[in-house]
């Protein structure tokens, strides 16, 4: 039997599973800040550890520079969530999500788009 372990799987799985479940209730067509004001719901009874709007110092050099990134969350303090409540997930979203983890020096980000009829999740791996 081959086994496919991926970076932080068991973490993943229950953050999509409480975005699949905010998804479920709201369905598509809301603001990006509602979603997230219902993810953070869902994250607390789900026990996943989260910060919220979490600000993203950025270095160049030794330097660090008066502009900064805000990450929509930080879950397990390992993993990016970018929300999302568009058409579809583009390769701008990506980007924004490579700096992010460039920024922080984490490996993971998870893209989550809310604003389609199914859930969109795109992993995104420094």
């Amino acid at each position: 039997m081959v086994t496919s372990h991926f970076l932080y799987e068991e973490e993943c799985k229950s953050i999509i599973s409480a975005c699949f479940e905010v998804h479920n209730q709201l369905g598509y067509g809301f603001l990006e800040s509602v979603y997230q004001e219902a993810l953070c719901y869902e994250f607390l009874s789900r026990k996943v550890p989260f910060q919220k709007a979490k600000k993203l110092d950025i270095y160049y050099k030794d330097l660090k520079l008066e502009k900064f990134y805000i990450a929509d969350f930080i879950c397990f303090d390992n993993i990016i969530i970018e929300t999302k409540a568009m058409d579809g997930i583009v390769d701008e979203h990506v980007s924004q999500v490579l700096n992010y983890l460039k920024a922080t020096k984490l490996q993971l980000g998870l893209i989550i788009n809310f604003g389609t009829p199914k859930v969109q999740v795109k992993r995104v791996i420094l």
